[in-house]
């Protein structure tokens, strides 16, 4: 009988595209992993590393979770019948449980659910969005100085530690 395998090592994941914008125009508050359903034309241009999610969301219709402005273009050797739609919305996989306290999440408090990245996990698709909450123009700025204070200090500890001072 063979060993388990460890499913937290980082051989069986390849990122595809991420939405760096998200992390300068959101209070990211809590993530999920879900899966996505996909044509198989779609799979394949992901694994050609084509996706653009700078400006999608995904929202809660009837119970289910839907994910918008999501552009994955089209396979480039499909024609016909192989071609998607590549602005089509697409349904993500999540459990009953999840998608009902994240419905009334988002309806309580005003938040919104957005992608922060598309990667192959084990080689399926899997998608990881976001709980977050939207910054002001003054939180984006606090934002960045505080990364750019956050820099400086570890460039300092690193000449410190080599002994440049």
């Amino acid at each position: 009988m063979a060993p388990p395998r460890d499913r937290s090592n980082s051989e069986g994941h390849k990122l595809v595209a991420s939405n760096r914008r998200a992390h300068r125009d959101y209070d990211i508050l809590e993530t999920f992993e879900t899966g996505i359903v996909l044509s198989g034309s779609e799979v394949k241009s992901l694994r050609d590393g084509h996706a653009q999610v700078a400006d999608s969301f995904a929202r809660i219709i009837n119970g289910q979770v839907w994910l918008d402005g999501v552009h994955i273009p089209p396979y480039q050797r499909a024609h016909g019948v192989g071609a998607h739609d590549p602005d089509r919305a697409r349904k993500l996989l999540m459990h009953r449980r999840e998608i009902d306290r994240l419905a009334h999440e988002l309806a309580v408090e005003h938040l919104a659910l957005i992608p922060l990245s598309f990667y192959f996990k084990d080689g399926r698709v899997k998608v990881e969005i976001a709980v977050a909450r939207g910054r002001k123009k003054a939180d984006k700025r606090q934002a960045l100085a505080a990364r750019d204070v956050k820099l400086e200090m570890a460039k300092a500890m690193g000449r410190q530690a080599k002994g440049r001072t």
